[in-house]
């Protein structure tokens, strides 16, 4: 598989932000967002065995691994080393954006899936048939670029009822601001979680691999 950087860091989003993470980054996506934070996984990278890559994770001695990209189950192989981690008795989270079929995901891993809202430009590559197909261990987050696209998360919660999973709202970085989210969500009393990107405020914006 290509892989654009494997690496040792705390996990920065999630319910489980805060918790000492290895990140395996894919290469390649499928989407263009508008606020993407990594359009270096676009291209080049590094091919690697999947043995390779499961003795680079276990050489930092850390439980708790995130798959991610780019998007991640743009590559077949994928599906394959999620379930070689959880074999080996890792506990994975899978950062995707639900635009391809989760289906042969390993029932074990946890699917973080990122819902494009109309603000990303690519809203319509959502595809809907996923949440039938979700576990009650999976998350679902929204990336928030202003009122409107809050507005249409709202919506889309209540419409389809993803209340009955953890729901998960943030803010664009640079973009959009803690507080004003805080105090929609306080004034509409939504059924989500407030979360920022945690690696960016230790680490700043632009740096990779942390």
């Amino acid at each position: 598989m290509r892989i654009t950087e494997i690496f040792h860091s705390i996990q920065g989003e999630s319910t489980h932000a805060g918790r000492l993470c290895v990140f395996v980054r894919l290469t390649g996506c499928n989407l263009r967002c508008r606020w993407c934070d990594s359009e270096y996984t676009f291209t080049g990278g590094e091919k690697v065995s999947l043995d390779d890559v499961v003795a680079r994770v276990g050489s930092y001695g850390t439980k708790l691994v995130e798959i991610t990209g780019g998007e991640p189950l743009a590559q077949g192989e994928a599906f394959d080393l999620v379930k070689r981690l959880c074999d080996d008795g890792f506990e994975v989270l899978i950062e995707t954006s639900g635009s391809i079929d989760i289906t042969p995901v390993d029932e074990r891993a946890k699917l973080i899936i990122d819902v494009k809202a109309p603000g990303s430009g690519e809203a319509e590559k959502n595809l809907w048939s996923n949440f039938d197909h979700l576990r009650p261990h999976d998350e679902i987050k929204f990336v928030l670029a202003d009122r409107s696209d809050y507005d249409w998360a709202r919506q889309v919660i209540a419409e389809r009822r993803l209340d009955r999973w953890t729901i998960l709202f943030s803010p664009v970085w640079g973009e959009l601001e803690l507080k004003p989210l805080a105090e929609w969500m306080l004034a509409d009393h939504v059924p989500a979680r407030l979360q920022t990107q945690l690696h960016k405020h230790i680490w700043g914006a632009d740096v990779h691999g942390v």
